[in-house]
C-alpha cells in the first residue's frame, strides 16, 4: 500500500512531453510508480476533471527575513510554489555582525519594500555566518523547501565594514576575505551567489547595494571561490551598461568556472528595443562555450497604485503629503470632502514646476520613475477589468485616452479609479516590460532557448507589488485566457516554471513527475485557476503592511507526497526542508535515464 495515490490525473509531467491520463503513487516522500496504479493509497485523490503538475520552483525570490518567521512563505505559498530560492540581488541577512543588524534592514527595505518595522520585529537574529544562518533556518519548521544564495552586499559589508558598505574597491586582501566567505557557505550549502549592479537598488538612505560597482577582480575572485567551493549559480540584477563590458567578464566567470551566470532581462521603456541585442549577446556568448541564461518575467514589473500603497499619483503632492500621517479612514474621509479632492486633481507633485515642464506638454525630462508615478497617465490602467486583473491592458484604456474621451483632467480619472470600492481602487502602472503596450516581447524571449521564467520577487516590493503570483498567472493567462497574441502551450509552460527552474540551480531531484524524484505536485482545477483583485493587509509583524493576492483553483499542493493546501487552505502539515547544495535525481529515474 502507497502513502498517496492521486489517480485519473491529467497528467502534464514537466519534461514538456503531451498531457496524458494517469495516475500517481508516493511512498515516503518519492513519486514511486506513474501510469496504472492498481494498488492502494493510505490516502487516495480523484483528480478526474484536474490537471497534475510538478510543484512550481521559483528561483528569484527575497524570503530572506520572513523565513525566519513564517512557515508557509505566503503568497507563494498559496501559488502552489514548493521550492523557492532567496538571497536574490546582492541583499540579505548573512553574513551579519551583530552592529549590521539595523543596517542591513535598512538595505533591504530600501531595496525590497520591506517594511524594516517588520523585518527588526521578526528576525531573530540566530546567526552570525552564513553557515550559521542555514543551520537556524533548518531548524525551523516549513510547509515548503527553501533554497539560499549568498549576497554579495552583505559579504562586503562583513568584511570591509563602511568601505564596503560605501562602495570602496576591494583591495586583494579584501578579495581573498570574501572569496573564504563564499566558499565556506557553498560548501555549506548555499546554491549560488547573487549581486546587485543596478542604480535602481538603493538602500534606505539612497546608497547603491555594496558591490553594485565591484571590479572584474573581485567578481572572478569571488566566483573562483564557487568553484573550489563545487557547485553554485551566480546571479545579478544589473543596468548591463556597457553591455559588451558587463557580457565580457560574465562569459569570462562563466568559462573558466564552468558554473552558469544568470542576469535579469526586461524591456526598457526608453530604449525599447535594447533587449533582442542583450539576448543575441547571451546567444552569442552560449554559442562560444558559457552558460549564461536571461531570467525573464511574464507581465510587467508595474506597481499596483492606492491610497496605501508605497507611492501612487498623489503621494507627491504638497497637498497629499499633509494627510498621509493620518490613520486610513481618517485620510479617507478627508479624501472624500470635495474641496480636498479638488485640490489633489488641480495640484502638482512637488519636483514640478515651470521650468520642468517639457514644451510639448508631456512628461518633464530628467526626473524618472518619480515623473512616470506621478504624471505617467497613459501608461496608467485600472487593474480590475470584469472581475479580473487585467496586466495587459489596451493602450485605449489608458488614463490618458480615458480623459481625453471625457474631456477631464487625467488626475480626475486617477482619483476616481482609487477611490473606487470605498477608497481601495488600484491602479495599475507597468513600469519595465510593457515598451509597446503588449507582451509580444516576452513571448519572444520565452521562445528563446537561454532564458527561464524568473523575477518573481515573493516577499519583496510589499507596498505596490504581487508578482509572486507568476506561476499561477503563467497557466490561467498565457496558456488558458490571453487573446490580444500567442499562447503558450501547457506542456511547454508548466516545464518552464518546474524543469527548468529546478535544473539551473541543480535541483535535479525535482521538477518532473517521474519514478524516483521528489514528490512535489499540485492538483489544478485548471477551468477555475484565478487571481484576484490585491489587498492591503497589515499582517506582517509589527502590524507591517504587504499587499496580497488570492488565488483560486489549487485543490492540492504536495511537498514531498504530504497535502500541505487543501482546497487553497493550509493543512498545518510541515514536510519542507532546508535545500543544502545541489540534489541528485532519485534511483529510478537515474536508471531510467
Amino acid at each position: 500500500m502507497f502513502d498517496l495515490v492521486i489517480r485519473n490525473a491529467l497528467l502534464v509531467d514537466g519534461t514538456g512531453a503531451p498531457a496524458r491520463q494517469a495516475d500517481i503513487a508516493i511512498q515516503d516522500g518519492v513519486i514511486s510508480a506513474v501510469g496504472t496504479v492498481a494498488a492502494k493509497g493510505k490516502t487516495e485523490i480523484d483528480a478526474k476533471g484536474d490537471l497534475v503538475t510538478p510543484g512550481w520552483v521559483d528561483i528569484h525570490t527575497h524570503y530572506d527575513g520572513q523565513v525566519t518567521w513564517d512557515p508557509y512563505l505566503s503568497p507563494s505559498g498559496w501559488n502552489g510554489v514548493t521550492t523557492v530560492v532567496m538571497g536574490n540581488c546582492g541583499v540579505g541577512f548573512a553574513p551579519a555582525k551583530t552592529d549590521q543588524h539595523d543596517w542591513l534592514i535598512g538595505l533591504m527595505e530600501g531595496v525590497e519594500d520591506i517594511p524594516g518595522a517588520a523585518l527588526a520585529e521578526g528576525i531573530t537574529w540566530e546567526w552570525e555566518t552564513f553557515p550559521e544562518y542555514l543551520t537556524a533556518l533548518e531548524k525551523q519548521p516549513r510547509a515548503l523547501d527553501v533554497a539560499t544564495q549568498i549576497p554579495h552586499g552583505s559579504v562586503r559589508a562583513y568584511v570591509m565594514g563602511e568601505r564596503g558598505a560605501n562602495n570602496e574597491a576591494a583591495n586583494a586582501q579584501d578579495i581573498a576575505a570574501m572569496a573564504a566567505i563564499v566558499e565556506d557557505s557553498i560548501r555549506a550549502g548555499a546554491l549560488g551567489f547573487s549581486t546587485s549592479r543596478t542604480m535602481l537598488h538603493l538602500s534606505k538612505d539612497g546608497i547603491p547595494v555594496p558591490g553594485t560597482f565591484a571590479n572584474k577582480d573581485e567578481l572572478l575572485g569571488i566566483a573562483a571561490a564557487m568553484q573550489r567551493g563545487g557547485h553554485g549559480v551566480f546571479e545579478m540584477a544589473s543596468d548591463l551598461n556597457p553591455a559588451e563590458e558587463e557580457f565580457g567578464w560574465m562569459a569570462e566567470v562563466s568559462k573558466q568556472t564552468g558554473l552558469p551566470v544568470t542576469y535579469a532581462l526586461l524591456q526598457n521603456p526608453v530604449d525599447k528595443e535594447s533587449w533582442r541585442d542583450l539576448l543575441a549577446m547571451t546567444d552569442a556568448a552560449v554559442a562560444d562555450g558559457a552558460q549564461i541564461k536571461a531570467q525573464i518575467a511574464i507581465r510587467p514589473t508595474g506597481l499596483i497604485l492606492g491610497w496605501e500603497s508605497t507611492v501612487h499619483p498623489f503621494s507627491m503632492h504638497p497637498e497629499y503629503q499633509a494627510l498621509e500621517g493620518l490613520p486610513l479612514d481618517q485620510r479617507l474621509a478627508k479624501l472624500r470632502e470635495p474641496e480636498v479632492r479638488q485640490a489633489l486633481i488641480n495640484g502638482k507633485p512637488y519636483f514640478m514646476t515651470e521650468e520642468a515642464e517639457s514644451d510639448d506638454g508631456g512628461l518633464p525630462s530628467g526626473l524618472g520613475v518619480a515623473a512616470l508615478i506621478a504624471l505617467g497617465f497613459d501608461n496608467m490602467f485600472a487593474l480590475m477589468q470584469d472581475g479580473v486583473p487585467d496586466y495587459e491592458p489596451e493602450g485605449s484604456t489608458s488614463v490618458a485616452a480615458l480623459a481625453k474621451a471625457r474631456g477631464v483632467a487625467p488626475s480626475e480619472i486617477v482619483y476616481e479609479m482609487m477611490m473606487a470600492n470605498d477608497g481601495t481602487g488600484y491602479v495599475y502602472l507597468p513600469l519595465l516590460n510593457y515598451a509597446h503596450q503588449n507582451f509580444d516581447h516576452i513571448d519572444t524571449m520565452f521562445q528563446n532557448p537561454n532564458t527561464v521564467l524568473s523575477l518573481s520577487d515573493g516577499g519583496a516590493h510589499c507596498g505596490v507589488i504581487t508578482d509572486a503570483s507568476f506561476p499561477t498567472y503563467l497557466l490561467s493567462y498565457w496558456v488558458r485566457d490571453r487573446a490580444r497574441g500567442a499562447r503558450w502551450k501547457l506542456e511547454e509552460a508548466v516545464a518552464a516554471q518546474t524543469s527548468q527552474t529546478a535544473a539551473l540551480y541543480g535541483l535535479n531531484d525535482r521538477g518532473i513527475i517521474a519514478p524516483g524524484m521528489k514528490a512535489d505536485l499540485n492538483v489544478i482545477d485548471f477551468d477555475a485557476l484565478q487571481l484576484h483583485e490585491p489587498q492591503m493587509v497589515h499582517d506582517l509583524p509589527a502590524g507591517g503592511r504587504r499587499l496580497i493576492q488570492h488565488v483560486s483553483g489549487y485543490r492540492y499542493t504536495i511537498v514531498s507526497g504530504v497535502v500541505t493546501y487543501d482546497d487553497g487552505k493550509p493543512t498545518g502539515k510541515m514536510p519542507g526542508k532546508l535545500v543544502r547544495g545541489p540534489q541528485q535525481a532519485g534511483e529510478q529515474r537515474l536508471a531510467a535515464e
